[in-house]
């Protein structure tokens, strides 16, 4: 009797409130995914002014930055979503933003590796305000909700980009690395204001779900013990084998206690709708393409030629902000990916649109495989990632969107946002690892850099990445339809007689 009231309650609630205006929802929702994607796409091409700034060895030690960034990112996008599920929208989207405000001013303030290596992680865990907007414009905006909130991230993203690598470059170049935190500070000041002032006060849409905040963070704990061992393997040798054994072990377990926890991370009957964990997985795959990319593109564009021996010399000796521009294309195009799809998508064809999406990166890849000593080479290979990824992510996050309700909207996301932020993490200790392999010490240094072969060894590990998303949905496909013949009746038979 008393859920009966609750539910009453609930709903004249929903009925006495007023309707939200739409356009002041989708500024706010496009203004956090563009803050918190300039905040990811910001770092890649910083990496070398950190590594010389702060006296850095190697490239594996530089790049844990990123990977701390997406680490962090994937225990905000299983959290944050779940608190919007619960406690509501508003409160959520605040947290967020004053958490990403809480970094930039430890990055700002300590201005020193550990400092950042913190700044990093926790704008990585407030970054997990790009996906707040598929929830709050889904049960804000009735039945295009959806189709807004997945169009807001693709195309926010798009602009992100350009705020992040352009804007990011424009502020190093003229001002200071550490000029660039307080900027960034200020801005998810605003974005903290700008939540609250505009998100309606809604009841929660799940008062009654829990979190799991431990599992978050044992998932966590185990995924990055087997990253240490990928980036680390080659410095510590045996050694690595202690945090890989740990990992695959807790991973394990893990598993085996969330299977009956009744705050499990992810809800196991969301995973088995038809082609949801597949779109996971393929999300996870494009996001270690796109880190991959970004990582071997960064690195390589960064170095001086004239910096090395003459027999190791390689390069393009641009600064952040050249670089950064190289990546104009690859901004341009994922505007692009979000409207091709959203036809396929919404006419059954998701499965096509990330095959057709994985195919255009793995063209890509090839291609900065076999050519990528010069910068037009780097402006055809951006286009075609930019164009291939934002197709896979626009269809990866709308299959896992409409295979859940309305309730759930927050959940969804988190499961597709962990995905991604794993995938990344995945994509830059590949790398990281790649890179450290064979390494020529910059003279009058103790700076080391990739030797000129790993770059196209990266590029082709990264097109593999992206021929298993053209796997995982065959293999998607064959289950479901065996699955399809084993659920259908069996058709009686009539006798002559």
């Amino acid at each position: 009797m008393t859920e009966i009231n609750d539910m009453t309650r609930l709903g004249r609630e929903l009925n006495a409130r007023p309707s939200p205006r739409k356009a002041p929802l989708i500024g706010v929702g496009a203004l956090l995914v563009t803050l918190t994607n300039a905040v990811i796409f910001v770092l890649p091409p910083l990496l070398p002014i950190i590594q010389a700034q702060y006296g850095l060895a190697t490239v594996s030690e530089t790049t844990w930055l990123y990977t701390a960034l997406t680490l962090a990112g994937g225990a905000g996008f299983i959290l944050l979503p779940r608190v919007a599920d619960v406690y509501g929208d508003r409160k959520a989207s605040v947290i967020a933003s004053a958490v990403l405000m809480l970094g930039a001013l430890v990055s700002a303030l300590g201005d020193s590796y550990g400092a950042l290596l913190v700044g990093c992680a926790l704008m990585g865990f407030g970054g997990a305000a790009q996906l707040l907007p598929l929830g709050f414009l889904r049960r804000n905006l009735a039945e295009n909700g959806i189709t807004v909130g997945v169009a807001v991230l693709v195309i926010a993203t798009g602009i992100g980009i350009v705020v992040g690598m352009i804007g990011g470059g424009l502020v190093v170049e003229f001002l200071s690395l550490r000029s660039l935190f307080w900027i960034l500070s200020a801005a998810f000041a605003a974005s903290t204001l700008v939540s609250y002032v505009v998100i309606p006060r809604t009841p929660p849409a799940e008062p009654s779900g829990r979190i799991g905040a431990l599992g978050t963070i044992w998932m966590v704990a185990w995924v990055a013990a087997i990253l240490l061992a990928l980036t680390q393997g080659l410095v510590w040798g045996n050694a690595a084998l202690i945090p890989l054994f740990a990992g695959l072990v807790g991973g394990v377990a893990w598993v085996r206690v969330e299977r009956r926890s009744k705050s499990a991370v992810f809800d196991v009957a969301l995973l088995k709708s038809p082609f949801v964990t597949a779109a996971c997985v393929c999300i996870a795959l494009f996001a270690s393409v796109n880190a991959a990319f970004l990582l071997l593109l960064s690195t390589y564009s960064q170095v001086l030629p004239e910096a090395l021996a003459p027999a190791d010399a390689y390069g393009l000796g641009l600064n952040a902000l050249q670089t950064g521009l190289l990546m104009l294309p690859f901004a341009g195009m994922f505007l692009v990916g979000s409207v091709v799809a959203d036809r396929p998508v919404s006419r059954g064809k998701g499965g096509t649109a990330l095959m057709v999406g994985a195919a255009i990166c793995a063209a890509g890849l090839a291609w900065m495989a076999l050519a990528h000593d010069q910068q037009w080479h780097y402006l055809v290979g951006a286009a075609l990632m930019g164009l291939g990824c934002s197709i896979g992510y626009a269809a990866g996050f709308t299959m896992v969107q409409l295979a859940a309700p309305e309730e759930k909207a927050g959940m969804a996301a988190g499961v597709a946002g962990t995905a991604m932020a794993v995938g990344f993490a995945i994509g830059t200790a590949l790398v990281s690892g790649v890179l450290s392999a064979t390494v020529v010490q910059v003279p009058g240094t103790e700076i080391v850099v990739a030797t000129e072969d790993l770059y196209g060894t990266g590029y082709w590990i990264a097109g593999v990445l992206a021929a298993l998303v053209l796997l995982t949905v065959l293999v998607s496909r064959a289950r479901t339809a065996r699955r399809n013949r084993q659920s259908k009746p069996v058709q009686p038979v009539v006798s002559g007689n």
